[in-house]
């Protein structure tokens, strides 16, 4: 990981948006009208499932100390208001960011001595959507705290860096061509504003590390581990472009 930063500790810590503040566009703004009728109607949309899964895993007792989420943060609609607007953020004892789901799993190994969950499983997804929830409607606001700065500048390189047997980048299709159209979907700006989403690609649920592992696999690139240092990074970046955008999880997607 340090020679991944080294090369970037000097670059600015402000970040250019792809797009002026007015022409920014979430994903919502580009699906179209059926899909966007279904976000906006929790009895219909399919992430709302995740979300009362969620809900009563959030007062279920786990791990050794038979201790529930509740138990220390309360009442989810109050505590956790706002909360996934703000991550990834820094985390000083792994002296590098986490995302909310990786959050999650800290909370059950550290408070209450349970084993942690599976990347994309259904409770992790449940939790983290019940968590993200929360924030609907909330502006997103990543820390701008010093310590975020060379992650997201690593997060920006990884953005605009060409891989793949196809040669390229995020930023050839979510900056220079998002609008037109790719395989009969629209490219969109890559706020990632809804996350976790259900796709109807998918057919599930799924978390953002899902759909970046998607498209490096679609331009022919190995994909980033789950949870990898770099993943995380370009999940802080894709953050910070959408500072300011609010929060509509759980989205629906193509």
């Amino acid at each position: 990981m340090k020679g991944l930063l080294k090369p970037l500790l000097g670059l600015a810590a402000a970040t250019t948006l792809a797009a002026a503040p007015d022409e920014r566009r979430s994903g919502y703004d580009f699906a179209g009208g059926e899909i966007r009728a279904m976000q906006d109607d929790d009895t219909a949309n399919p992430g709302s499932l995740w979300v009362l899964q969620g809900e009563a895993l959030w007062s279920k007792p786990v791990g050794a100390d038979g201790r529930a989420c509740a138990d220390c943060h309360g009442d989810a609609r109050v505590s956790m208001r706002g909360v996934a607007a703000r991550y990834p953020a820094y985390d000083a004892a792994l002296a590098r960011p986490v995302d909310l789901e990786q959050r999650i799993n800290q909370c059950r190994t550290e408070h209450q001595r349970a084993e942690p969950l599976a990347w994309e499983s259904d409770d992790l997804l449940a939790l983290t959507a019940f968590v993200a929830r929360q924030s609907r409607g909330v502006p997103v606001a990543v820390s701008t705290k010093p310590e975020l700065h060379p992650f997201g500048a690593l997060g920006r390189e990884l953005f605009r860096q060409r891989q793949g047997q196809l040669n390229l980048s995020c930023r050839q299709c979510h900056e220079d061509n998002w609008g037109k159209r790719l395989a009969g979907s629209v490219i969109p700006q890559a706020h990632p504003t809804g996350y976790p989403v259900y796709r109807l690609e998918w057919q599930t649920l799924g978390s953002l590390q899902r759909r970046l592992r998607s498209c490096m696999i679609g331009v022919r690139a190995e994909p980033f581990d789950y949870g990898a240092p770099q993943a995380v990074a370009l999940e802080l970046y894709l953050m910070e472009r959408a500072r300011g955008m609010p929060m509509d999880p759980p989205a629906v997607r193509p």
